[in-house]
């Protein structure tokens, strides 16, 4: 799979373990790129910068989904 492909990939997954926040990316660049949750009154409730050895294999993107989910719950 290409870099495109993964970045996408990553996207959609990063959107539906958030939901119903809204998942934006910000500042995709050089295989990286950024994504900002944001609840339905359009607060940001977290923000992280991803590089492609964090989501180009499920294990790596699953504990930044996990650790997410953590700090939204503290």
């Amino acid at each position: 799979m290409t870099n495109h492909h993964q970045f996408h990939s990553a996207v959609g997954t990063l959107s539906q373990a958030f939901a119903p926040l809204k998942c934006l990316i910000v500042a995709p660049r050089k295989g990286s790129f950024s994504f900002t949750l944001v609840d339905e009154h359009g607060v940001a409730c977290h923000s992280e910068r991803l590089y492609p050895e964090q989501y180009n294999r499920a294990g790596p993107l699953q504990a930044v989904i996990d650790r997410t989910r953590q700090s939204l719950t503290a």
